[in-house]
């Protein structure tokens, strides 16, 4: 009966968290309660993932995995089998663990590993027990997964939604130019411009999502201005000046999104001094969003190769934008414009739309954020071409801030986001990639090519399991990160310095 109330009250306490790491750690104190039960304070939650593996969800007495790879290698002599009824299992040469199998009716969930005293031999009542706590167990486990689920599907909703508004905005994009990567570049450019200001994560995050939109009343120009190849005349220029205001019209709504995508759209041509367009509107009177992506905006059109234009060298941009301050610029846009200058440089060499040049040296400032805790970049890991370098550094950082939200324990639209921006430049970087050494007749393309698509099908293997156990996808996403960004590098990607001879 007793052992019955310690239940009960194992499983009030739980309902009350969703945190598996406070679950177990409350699970593992309440065993050492017992007399009998000579329990350590150590214990693993694992889950099953559609291949049957099993992954560590949740820890007590043991560093995070991502800190202490033994962890892991302790494990790995865990049976990797579902066995419906609470056991011990020896783990050479001194450990022993009692297995709780976790389990609903309709499905098999994994498994808690509590770690015991090497000589203690529970009895048949105590084994019966430990049963019943599986259960419970499993049930406080299967409402965590059900919450975080519910949760993912209101991320997956309002993910729809946005890539809906971004899609729309990217089709007006195209008809003006062929620009596969303005929109990436002019979004980022935005967003460590806004960081360099001191906005908010939340803000920063409105505007990257809003940014894209900003030509998004391009759709309503007639081709035979917007495909102009040559200078307008002052009546043409007068039509394409409307599309600020089409843009206006077309964004109705109170959300913040929208009301943001509304600003950008249509302000983005309006100057600090008044001389801009739609409104005249002067000074702080220009929404803020939409001062930050006048300068984005301008700026990548000034690097970018047009049909009526040749880039500029970034040099020169950076020396028209610095001198536009207090004229057509915010003179504190333009300042942090300036601060955020290390990450510009990177954004553009990462979002270059020209072949890879495998000879070209890129000399770019560290940056730092570049401290790594779970993949680690040194030296040995260079290719030798500098372009490519960057790429494979940035992947990393990709799967270092991965780490970081999971260690953080931040919220698993987080983890979304994180692996929608991983698939999305994982992209970027294997065209790039793949578009140089078709050009220079790389003799492995095929080969390289293969091993881009096996990538690209597990993340979209990631995205399918976010959505059906968003507890488990973060965990199995780091450890395959690591091992295959370095193994593909150092096996694969060392040989393009072949191209540089």
């Amino acid at each position: 009966m007793e052992n019955s109330k310690l239940i009960l009250a194992f499983v009030a306490a739980g309902i009350m968290d969703d945190d598996l790491d406070n679950l177990l750690a409350r699970l593992l104190a309440m065993l050492q309660q017992l007399p009998s039960f000579r329990v350590q304070p150590r214990g693993v939650v694992r889950m099953f993932n559609p291949r049957g593996g099993l992954i560590s969800i949740a820890q007590h007495g043991f560093q995070p995995v991502w800190l202490d790879p033994a962890t892991d290698i302790l494990l790995a002599k865990a049976p990797r089998t579902f066995c419906a009824t609470a056991h011990t299992v020896s783990f050479e040469p001194l450990d022993r663990a009692i297995v709780l199998p976790l389990a609903t009716d309709s499905r098999q969930l994994g498994q808690a590993i509590l770690f015991i005293e090497p000589d203690w031999v529970p009895s048949n009542a105590e084994i019966g027990f430990m049963n019943n706590l599986a259960q419970a167990l499993s049930g406080l486990v299967n409402r965590c997964l059900t919450v975080e689920t519910l949760k993912v599907r209101e991320f997956e909703l309002e993910e729809a939604r946005i890539q809906t508004i971004r899609s729309l905005g990217e089709a007006a994009e195209c008809r003006d130019h062929d620009i596969g990567l303005h929109v990436m570049r002019m979004s980022s450019f935005a967003v460590v411009i806004a960081k360099a200001l001191g906005l908010s994560d939340e803000q920063r995050e409105l505007l990257y999502i809003a940014a894209p939109m900003h030509d998004v009343g391009k759709i309503g120009i007639a081709d035979d201005i917007l495909l102009k190849p040559g200078k307008l005349t002052d009546d043409e220029f007068d039509i394409m000046k409307t599309h600020t205001e089409i843009g206006e019209r077309l964004l109705y709504g109170s959300e913040s999104l929208i009301m943001a995508a509304r600003d950008i759209a249509s302000s983005h041509h309006e100057n600090w001094d008044g001389s801009g367009y739609p409104h005249g509107l002067k000074g702080e009177g220009i929404p803020l969003l939409a001062r930050i992506c006048s300068v984005a905006d301008v700026f990548d059109a000034l690097i970018s190769t047009r049909p009526y234009k040749c880039a500029w060298s970034i040099e020169d941009a950076i020396t028209w934008i610095l001198c536009q301050a207090g004229k057509k610029f915010d003179p504190i846009v333009v300042k942090a414009f300036e601060a955020a200058l290390p990450e510009i440089r990177r954004i553009r060499e990462l979002y270059r739309e020209d072949i890879i040049n495998p000879t070209q040296t890129v000399a770019l400032a560290e940056l730092v954020h570049r401290g790594t805790r779970w993949i680690s970049w040194d030296e040995t890991l260079r290719v030798g071409i500098d372009v490519i370098d960057e790429h494979h550094r940035y992947l990393f950082d990709l799967a270092n801030e991965l780490i970081g939200i999971v260690a953080k324990k931040l919220e698993l639209r987080a983890v979304g986001r994180l692996l929608s921006a991983l698939e999305q430049y994982a992209q970027v970087h294997f065209h790039a990639e793949e578009r140089m050494m078709e050009h220079y007749g790389y003799a492995d393309l095929e080969q390289q090519k293969h091993q881009h698509q096996q990538f690209t099908d597990r993340l979209l293997e990631f995205r399918k399991e976010f959505h059906d156990n968003p507890l488990l996808v973060q965990f199995e996403a780091m450890a395959y990160l690591r091992e295959w960004l370095e193994v593909h590098i150092r096996h694969e990607d060392a040989r393009l310095k072949e191209l540089v001879v």
